[in-house]
């Protein structure tokens, strides 16, 4: 690897920066269970502490986003402890994430629920996250909706979507200039006839009818099988609607997988896309990048930090790609080494430039290592092993 490409490699991950989720150092699980983890936090400070320490190791993890219901129950009254742990962990409040799923209210939907007074709860809920958003100064408000309906002509679709644009309209008004509105989409899950945000074409139409600060949120989990997510990616770069992602990886669909223990690849094509995006515009896209992944059989701290390790790894790699060459072969259709310019970058080992990056920054070459080493993970364990067993009945 030449000096050139080394620069290139500290460029992009000086400017990288990926979110943790608080949800993701919990004990959660599927429908069918939960398999409890003696070190899993329990409370919210715990969540502040384990995020610290992924960031700590890695470097570039300095904001954990919060769930509204699970860590704010009591909305912006909650945000003074949660300032307090900002301030004592140096990890910054992420991302706001309402809750619009798992209220009984919600059995037939939230904003798009035909009962009045279940969107009415539903916009009081948005409200009420937007009011935490001020409270702590965060600038995303995150929204995925389980809404949809399992059996054809029970629901009116194109109502339901009347119902979504007017909500999330009206929670755009609140927004401040500086705000943001990221928009999720799910193909399917808990919905199986109809979700009513189903792909990234409604999300975006959604985002333009709430108003300018409304973008979407591409999970990269959220995809039938074999879809392609950097084309998706591509789309909304060039109509300015990608207002960021959640990592994760997948097998079927939101299987909840470590990022790139599937597919790496496709995950380097997606960050080829946005950095080739960059180069050719010769301005930084404004994406915020968020982990969503919650597990149960990885260590939960372990997984979080195999996971930015990967998209470290993964991004230094698309910082290697010759845009310029590349350029080139794509107007001559030259196929053959137009596909080479991503394979060869994608195929360098870019780990011996990663370990310089980390120690001119002070950090372990080996991250995950590092934390086994730190006995952190033995500790918590002690702490929280009581709690958790105690908490097996209210899981059953």
């Amino acid at each position: 690897m030449n000096d050139q490409q080394m620069d290139r490699i500290r460029h992009a991950l000086d400017s990288f920066q990926v979110e943790l989720p608080s949800w993701g150092f919990a004990n959660t699980g599927t429908r069918f269970g939960k398999f409890l983890q003696p070190a899993a936090a329990t409370n919210l400070e715990e969540k502040f502490s384990d995020a610290a320490e992924v960031h700590r190791w890695t470097g570039v993890c300095p904001s954990m986003a919060l769930h509204v219901l699970w860590d704010l129950p009591d909305g912006a009254a909650s945000a003074a402890g949660v300032e307090q742990l900002a301030r004592k962990y140096s990890i910054e409040p992420g991302s706001i994430n309402p809750n619009l799923f798992e209220d009984q209210a919600y059995k037939f939907g939230s904003l798009a629920n035909p009962d009045p007074d279940v969107r009415r709860k539903a916009a009081n809920h948005l409200r009420e996250s937007i009011d935490v958003m001020n409270r702590l100064a965060c600038r995303d408000l995150s929204i995925w909706l389980a809404d949809g309906s399992n059996y054809p002509g029970t629901q009116s679709v194109r109502q339901r979507k009347k119902w979504i644009e007017a909500g999330l309209a009206a929670a755009h008004r609140q927004l401040d200039s500086g705000q943001r509105m990221l928009i999720e989409y799910k193909p399917f899950e808990p919905a199986f006839y109809h979700t009513d945000i189903a792909d990234w074409g409604m999300a975006l139409l959604l985002a333009r009818a709430a108003g300018p600060n409304a973008k979407v949120l591409v999970d990269t989990g959220h995809h039938y099988q074999s879809q392609n997510i950097e084309q998706i990616v591509e789309w909304l770069l060039a109509e300015g609607m990608l207002g960021g992602f959640h990592f994760n990886d997948r097998r079927y669909a939101d299987d909840d997988l470590t990022l790139g223990s599937i597919d790496p690849y496709q995950i380097f094509r997606i960050f080829h896309a946005i950095q080739f995006y960059e180069w050719e515009t010769g301005q930084r896209a404004d994406i915020a990048y968020m982990v969503d992944q919650s597990h149960n059989l990885k260590g939960k701290i372990e997984a979080m930090i195999q996971t930015v390790a990967t998209a470290l790894e993964l991004y230094a790699k698309a910082a290697l790609v010759d845009y310029e060459r590349l350029s080139e072969k794509q107007a001559g259709c030259q196929l053959v080494d137009a596909e080479a310019c991503l394979k060869d970058a994608f195929f360098t080992d870019v780990r011996p430039a990663i370990a310089e990056w980390a120690a001119s920054n002070e950090l372990p070459v080996d991250p995950l290592q590092a934390f086994r080493q730190s006995g952190y993970l033995e500790r918590i364990t002690s702490e929280r092993a009581e709690k958790n067993a105690a908490s097996v009945s209210s899981y059953a």
